[in-house]
C-alpha cells in the first residue's frame, strides 16, 4: 500500500457511493485515514468496510451537507476521533432535470441546497479547522456540466456546480495565504448511479454517453478518483483555485 498520505485524515461527503466512494478508497490505498460522510448510513457502512476489507482505515460519519449543525458536527466529530483534518473532498451532490420554464420548485431548491449550499457548507467548517491548525487542501467536485458545457434540461444542477467553481475560485484566493490549497474537479459523463437513466443498464448507459463523446466512452471512477489526489497531494502545490476538467473532450 502506497503511504503517499501516510498521516493525513480525509474528510469526504457523498462517499456512499460513485465518485466518492472511488476517491475513498483510492486514498485509504495510499495510506490515509478516511472520514466518509453521508445521509445514508448503509452506503456509508459499505464503504468503511471495503476499505477495511483492504487492509485501509476508515470510519463514517451521518450528516446532510445542508444542515450547518451536521457539517460542523461531522468535522469536530473527525478532529476528535482521528486528531486532525488535513484534506477535504466535497462531493455530496444531487440531480434534477426539466426544463427552466417546468422545472418544479422543490428540485430547484433541493438541487441548489445540496450541490452549492452543502459545498459552501463543508467549505465552512474544514477551513475554520484548517485556518486554526496550520493549514490544509480541500477538492471540490463541481462538473463539466455549468461553467465548460451546456446541456438542455439540467438548468438548476448547471448553476449549481457553475457556482460551486465559482466559489472555489474565491475561497481559493481568501485562504491561500493562510496554507490551504483550494481546487476543484470537474468530470464528465462517468459510471456513476447519476448518470444512469432508470432501467438503464451499464452497458447501455455507456453506449449512450460515449456516442457523444470525443474520446468514445465514459469516464471511469478511479480516473476521477486519481486527478483529485493529485491536486490533493504535493505535486500539485503550486495548484491554487484551479478546475480541471476531465470530461473526455466534451467540454473541448
Amino acid at each position: 500500500m502506497s503511504a503517499r498520505f501516510t498521516d493525513q485524515v480525509v474528510l469526504i461527503t457523498g462517499a456512499g457511493s460513485g465518485i466518492g466512494r472511488a476517491t475513498a478508497l483510492a486514498f485509504a490505498r495510499e495510506g490515509a485515514t478516511v472520514v466518509v460522510v453521508g445521509r445514508r448510513r448503509d452506503a456509508l457502512a459499505e464503504t468503511v468496510d471495503l476499505i477495511s476489507r483492504a487492509g485501509g482505515t476508515a470510519s463514517l460519519v451521518t450528516a446532510d451537507v445542508t444542515s450547518a449543525e451536521d457539517m460542523a458536527g461531522a468535522v469536530a466529530e473527525t478532529v476528535a476521533r482521528h486528531g486532525g483534518l488535513h484534506i477535504a473532498v466535497n462531493n455530496a451532490g444531487t440531480l434534477a432535470t426539466g426544463l427552466v420554464s417546468e422545472m418544479d420548485e422543490r428540485d430547484w431548491n433541493l438541487v441548489l441546497a445540496t450541490n452549492l449550499t452543502g459545498t459552501w457548507l463543508s467549505m465552512k467548517y474544514e477551513i475554520e479547522h484548517m485556518r486554526a491548525h496550520g493549514g490544509g487542501v480541500i477538492v471540490n467536485i463541481a462538473s463539466n456540466v455549468g461553467a465548460h458545457h451546456r446541456i438542455p434540461g439540467t438548468g438548476a444542477y448547471a448553476a449549481a456546480k457553475a457556482g460551486v467553481a465559482a466559489l472555489t475560485r474565491t475561497a481559493a484566493l481568501e485562504y491561500s495565504r493562510a496554507g490551504i490549497r483550494i481546487n476543484a474537479v470537474s468530470p464528465g459523463a462517468s459510471d456513476t448511479e447519476m448518470s444512469r437513466r432508470p432501467g438503464e443498464s451499464d452497458a447501455d448507459r455507456a453506449a449512450r454517453l460515449g456516442e457523444t463523446l470525443p474520446l468514445g466512452r465514459i469516464g471511469a471512477l478511479d480516473e476521477v478518483a486519481g486527478t483529485v489526489l493529485w491536486l490533493a497531494s504535493p505535486d500539485a502545490g503550486f495548484a491554487v483555485g484551479t478546475d480541471v476538467v476531465i470530461d473526455g473532450g466534451a467540454s473541448a
